[in-house]
């Protein structure tokens, strides 16, 4: 099937046509009929197969009717994280080349300002996250109560970023007759349940089991300890060892760790740059547009990559850790083999990750083969990585010298079946080890207390020699004011007299 067989318009095929895209992909040639109808449609199709386009192409050419209004948009599409956010946009900007649309985007990290004076001046396409949207919403900036189509989409994301609460809040916002578009690459419960509460009558479009991996990728698990060090040696060997190896995706399960992950990187001489959360919406921006641009050939990131975002001829994902949800890692590993193309992806993995390990073959129902010598680090030497504990600090713990030998004997000989002398030998020598043995008659010597010595007296310290003073100049020292008095000390002091008694006359 071909784009002019679904029912878009000529604006949107001219566009299609004019991007190189001749054939539908299986999500779009099902989503895009029935979304033309203006019915709803819950579509479920692994990362990288065209989920965009699915819903973008059917929006454009039912918003070549109508107008928009100020502070009313006609639609509405929801993204769980900034950088999807604005890949739609660009998506619009490529697709409606032909239409002219008012775009608004509010996403967190951008001037307040600026989207309010788009948004005032009237938007057709509106696209948002949750926080951003609902902090308009409560400050009267935006009214929702024009939105003809609402797009949902990453709902498995939504649900693990703690927006399923504002997604809530925003469908009650908008009108009940709205068009609702769903999609998600995997369909948990809470999912399930809430396109059970937003969509009415939905048609499923499903093109691939929920959950499953791209079969064009190889998933290899590598063994490593569990220290820091150890993991990031095991990196730095994957990258200088794999084979056909142009980029790479390198997933943390912590922001703090990637920053350390690509420290680590940049000082061993690798190109790479980092992506996380906590970076201002200009910097993740640069550090994406550095990474699709080859200026840089490694990405350190953490989830905040590992949905929907497309980024064209990824050859390897590494998860340097392995991650804590089985979903996430179907979202990180589809970075790669995308648009037909193979691709790798390798997980390290240590003694803590088993049970992960387990869930995520439990989820995509296949078995990832272990790397042959994988958990033989090449920067450093093995006897470095993991000394033995002997020659750890001298003496081993385990060794325990004299008690290590009165260990084994224990062990080769049964406790219970011991005569009484016998045990009491084994103790004595347990206690004393190779120390001489002592007569009894010496023992009971030994034991009466014994006169303490007399202490010798102490010797008086000798004077510390005193300090020189400031007036130690071999002149008389001054006392009081010296020889000058002051003068109100030398005035006469009259004496009051008193009146002399009768008495004393006589």
């Amino acid at each position: 099937m071909r784009f002019d067989e679904l029912g878009l318009s000529e604006k949107v095929l001219d566009a299609v046509k004019a991007s190189g895209y001749e054939t539908p992909t299986p999500i779009q040639e099902q989503a895009i009929p029935y979304a033309l109808q203006g019915r709803d449609v819950l579509g479920i199709a692994q990362t990288g197969t065209g989920k965009t386009a699915a819903f973008t192409l059917p929006m454009l050419s039912a918003l070549e009717k109508g107008r928009a209004r100020a502070r009313m948009p006609r639609t509405l599409i929801l993204e769980p994280t900034r950088e999807l956010a604005a890949q739609v946009e660009e998506a619009f900007g490529k697709y409606g080349i032909n239409h002219k649309l008012n775009l608004a985007l509010l996403i967190g990290g951008v001037s307040f300002s600026e989207q309010e004076a788009k948004i005032t001046r009237g938007a057709d396409v509106l696209i948002a996250t949750p926080g951003r949207l609902l902090d308009f919403a409560d400050r009267g900036k935006i009214l929702l109560n024009g939105i003809e189509i609402l797009v949902i989409d990453e709902a498995d994301r939504m649900l693990d970023m703690g927006f399923i609460p504002d997604i809530e809040r925003i469908c009650k916002l908008v009108p009940s007759t709205r068009q609702t578009l769903f999609f998600s690459a995997t369909m948990p419960p809470e999912i399930t349940r809430l396109s059970e509460a937003f969509l009415h009558n939905p048609v499923r479009v499903e093109v691939s089991r929920a959950a499953s991996t791209v079969e064009g990728t190889t998933q290899t698990l590598v063994r490593s300890g569990a220290s820091p060090e150890e993991k990031r040696t095991t990196l730095r060997r994957l990258i200088r060892t794999a084979n056909n190896f142009k980029n790479a995706l390198i997933f943390c399960n912590r922001k703090r760790d990637v920053q350390v992950v690509c420290r680590s990187l940049e000082k061993h001489g690798f190109s790479v740059g980092a992506l996380h959360g906590d970076l201002d919406q200009r910097s993740r921006m640069a550090a994406l547009d550095s990474f699709r641009n080859d200026s840089v050939q490694l990405l350190v990131c953490s989830d905040v990559a590992a949905r929907g975002l497309d980024i064209p001829d990824v050859s390897h994902v590494i998860n340097y850790d392995t991650p804590h949800h089985a979903e996430d890692y179907v979202h990180r590993i589809g970075r790669t083999g995308r648009a037909g193309k193979l691709g790798v992806a390798l997980t390290i993995v240590t003694r803590a990750d088993a049970r992960s390990i387990d869930e995520i073959e439990k989820l995509i129902a296949q078995k990832i083969e272990w790397q042959a010598g994988g958990d033989a680090p090449v920067d450093e030497p093995a006897e470095t990585a993991e000394a033995p504990r002997e020659h750890r600090g001298g003496r081993s713990r385990r060794s325990g010298g004299d008690r290590g030998r009165g260990g084994a004997e224990r062990a080769h000989s049964g406790h219970s079946h011991d005569a009484p002398a016998e045990r009491e030998a084994r103790s004595a020598e347990r206690v004393h080890g190779d120390r001489p043995q002592v007569a009894p008659a010496e023992r009971e010597a030994a034991r009466k207390p014994q006169p303490r010595p007399e202490e010798p007296r102490r010797q008086p310290r000798p004077e510390a020699p005193r300090r020189p003073r400031r007036d130690d100049d071999g002149e008389a020292r001054v006392i009081g004011l010296g020889d000058h008095v002051p003068s109100f000390l030398l005035r006469p002091v009259r004496l009051p007299t008193k009146p002399v008694p009768a008495e004393a006359e006589d």
